[in-house]
């Protein structure tokens, strides 16, 4: 990923909670088929290795996992808030007209060498962590023990399980950081003008500190 230093987020645990924030990653490898990549939802185990690991399944059905046997390196993306920046935002256009428009976003990528897992017991509780990880938040959450066994134990055999021990995590937070203060306060009340076709409550909160912001 293209990363300008004015762009560059590297603080372990801000990349970490946007994962956890947006945990639907697209799964990218390159093996005997060519490139590959499926959107998976991922879960984060953040205590385990130097940076992390990363745990999801994919359909046997799906030839992807193959790949990943093999050990070779594969990349996650995961995308936070993004967003259209219209030139007249920026109070410079006023003055000088030398604007266009660009896009802001947030993007954390994940590189590292998967493992698989076809281990019932090991299945069984990624399903059972990624379920809670949703379903917590509900007024009456929904458990994988709330199915049949015989039926889980079925679904188990038609998933196959990723792990990724993160080597290389990078983020890029493009939210108007090479703009003057005046275009980036600009930026910022546009995109959070409820009224504008473009607004995006997300990147206002970072663009105003309401969240970490870029080191």
């Amino acid at each position: 990923m293209f990363i300008p230093k004015a762009f560059r987020e590297t603080r372990t645990d801000v990349l970490h909670a946007l994962i956890c924030e947006h945990p639907f990653g697209l799964l990218i490898t390159h093996g005997a088929n060519g490139l590959q990549a499926t959107s998976v939802p991922f879960l984060l185990y953040p205590d385990e290795g130097e940076r992390g690991v990363l745990r999801a399944h994919l359909a046997r059905a799906n030839p992807q996992w193959q790949d990943l046997a093999d050990g070779a390196e594969c990349m996650v993306m995961f995308q936070g808030g993004n967003g259209y920046v219209t030139p007249s935002w920026y109070p410079s256009k006023a003055e000088t007209h030398r604007v266009v428009p660009t896009w802001n976003y947030i993007a954390v990528e994940v590189r590292g060498a998967p493992r698989i897992s076809e281990d019932p017991a090991w299945l069984q509780r990624l399903l059972e962590d990624l379920t809670h990880s949703q379903e917590s938040r509900r007024p009456d959450p929904w458990s994988v023990q709330d199915a049949p066994a015989d039926y889980i134990a079925g679904m188990l055999n038609a998933i196959v399980g990723i792990e990724i021990p993160i080597a290389r995590l990078e983020g890029k937070w493009k939210i108007s950081q090479n703009r003057s203060e005046a275009d980036r306060q600009g930026v910022a009340h546009g995109m959070g003008n409820e009224g504008d076709p473009h607004a995006n409550a997300q990147l206002t909160a970072w663009m105003r500190g309401e969240k970490g912001m870029s080191a």
